[in-house]
């Protein structure tokens, strides 16, 4: 398990790259990019995921696997809200329509509230990173 400032160290970066896929998110959606809009939605979830995740120790190669872990050590001790849970597996599943149906046409509502969802995600993840970050003992 990497030593605690290096853990420190990841998720400070992975919070800081979902800011960034938010924000990259809401341009897009405002150029009318829905299918883009909802990639960056749901990466911004992922790297916040991936954020708490390095607090542990903890990483995957997949992303079914960082969604379970964050599923198994932070939902299901009710650590984060169950609903959460729920705007994970919904980005999911319309990130990869948007990315890899050839037929899907993203539709703009959707696509505004797989944003709110991220930002609402992104607001409890990061507070909780911040809150780790401050508190870890070195």
């Amino acid at each position: 398990m990497p030593e605690i400032n290096v853990r420190k160290e990841y998720g400070k970066y992975r919070i800081q790259r979902a800011r960034e896929d938010l924000d990259a998110a809401h341009l897009l959606f405002d150029n009318g990019d829905y299918c883009i809009a909802n990639n960056r939605a749901y990466y911004a979830m992922f790297h916040c995921m991936r954020a708490v995740l390095a607090f542990d120790g903890f990483d995957s190669s997949k992303h079914s696997g960082i969604i379970a872990e964050f599923r198994r050590r932070y939902i299901k001790e009710r650590v984060f809200p169950v609903e959460i849970s729920k705007m994970i597996g919904s980005a999911f599943l319309i990130r990869n329509a948007s990315d890899y149906d050839d037929m899907f046409i993203a539709d703009r509502e959707e696509t505004r509230t797989q944003i709110e969802n991220a930002e609402f995600v992104y607001r409890e993840l990061s507070e909780y990173v911040n809150h780790m970050t401050e508190n870890m003992e070195e």
